[in-house]
């Protein structure tokens, strides 16, 4: 059995819980990473920008870099294509947005991404990469800024490329590597190869964090255990589970209380729909302290259906709370709802979020899988680039 983590070490940054919540495009705003951060101790990264919409100063690129005040270390996932817009943006992050972190995407497996030659797509031009990753580390090295990256196991069965994606990571100097356990090709869908993770770790002096599949804090206890990982990262598990980090937290103690004989996992006591109004209500009110009252209550519209996954609510009381534009209104509606419903333990361990079937095939540029370098390739970014990996 793989020694538990405590902390997490990624070069000049430590974070007190080995826990890590992937950015998602449109969900980690700064309200949401400080509502999870007020659960339980973590890394929080920000919803992935752009290097090319950074560096030209397009407008909603910089929008997305807001942070809120509490932020102690502020960490910033980057997508990118090219060498010297990935440089110059690193560079930005660190000098004018005081940034701790940078994590770098090389694992978006959405067609718009991949058809440009970018995110899960990227890694198998190995020296392409290397060339990516050597200017992003150069760009941080002056402000003692760790560079990190996120990938998958490769386009699909037949063209892996995590192994090659960890090698060029340690021999640039990149601080560790996050390895989701799918495939581009897999999406979202079927289950993520922890086996996988667990070659990565064997494979690399760096440290690994594992991702894919954790719905609960046991699963976090559970892929430790079976890879060795230093740390885990969470994506669509925290979709309307804010507190998953406060079980996480729980979870990773020097020497968490084993309840009953169960395994050192916890779980404080599952949530009431009672508790759960009053976390909804906190993340309607912190979108709306950084957005604005109406444009937050709208934005917050997204999250109702996985907050209450599983509780009894009426389809008309779901209905209303989709159309919400007003805290009072939200308030008004939350009122309808049974403060005594305790927690659905059937959704326990089960899936959140966009799962979907896999793709047919990967979409990628004409000719990319004719050779395996890439250096100096020309490849379209746009500014605009939003999708989350």
């Amino acid at each position: 059995m793989a020694a538990l983590p405590t902390s997490l070490t990624l070069g000049s940054v430590r974070v007190d819980t080995p826990v890590v919540l992937a950015p998602m495009a449109g969900i980690t705003n700064a309200a949401y990473r400080r509502l999870c951060a007020e659960q339980g101790a973590g890394l929080y990264v920000c919803e992935m920008i752009t290097s090319r919409g950074l560096v030209e100063g397009d407008e909603t690129t910089r929008k997305m870099l807001v942070f809120d005040e509490l932020e102690t270390i502020r960490s910033v996932q980057l997508y990118g294509t090219d060498p010297v817009y990935i440089g110059k943006a690193v560079e930005i992050l660190c000098a004018d947005f005081g940034v701790a972190h940078v994590d770098l995407n090389f694992g978006c497996p959405v067609p718009k991404v991949t058809r440009k030659g970018g995110g899960g797509a990227l890694p198998w031009k190995r020296g392409l990469l290397g060339e990516i990753l050597t200017s992003a580390v150069a760009a941080a090295a002056p402000y003692d800024v760790p560079v990190t990256m996120k990938t998958r196991k490769g386009l699909d069965d037949d063209h892996l490329t995590y192994l090659d994606a960890g090698r060029i990571a340690q021999e640039t100097g990149v601080a560790a590597i996050a390895l989701h356990g799918r495939t581009v090709q897999q999406a979202y869908s079927g289950e993520a190869d922890w086996d996988a993770i667990a070659a990565l770790v064997e494979h690399v002096d760096i440290p690994v964090l594992g991702n894919g599949d954790i719905w609960e804090a046991a699963d976090a206890l559970r892929m430790v255990e079976q890879t060795g990982v230093a740390g885990v990262v969470v994506g669509r598990g925290c979709l309307g589970r804010p507190w998953l980090f406060r079980d996480l937290a729980a979870a990773f103690r020097p020497s968490p209380v084993v309840d009953e004989g169960r395994s050192p996992v916890s779980r404080p006591g599952l949530p009431t729909l009672g508790e759960v109004k009053v976390m909804m209500r906190r993340h309607a009110e912190l979108l709306s302290e950084h957005m604005g009252e109406e444009r937050g209550c709208k934005e917050f519209r997204k999250h109702i259906t996985w907050y209450l996954k599983g509780f009894p609510a009426g389809g008309e009381l779901r209905h209303q709370l989709a159309l919400v534009d007003s805290l009072a209104a939200l308030d008004v509606l939350l009122d309808g709802l049974d403060d005594d419903a305790p927690f659905p333990e059937r959704e326990l361990g089960t899936p959140r979020g966009r799962q979907g079937a896999p793709r047919k095939k990967v979409v990628l540029p004409d000719g990319w899988l004719d050779d395996t370098d890439g250096r100096g390739s020309q490849l379209r970014e746009d500014a605009d680039e939003t999708t989350g990996g």
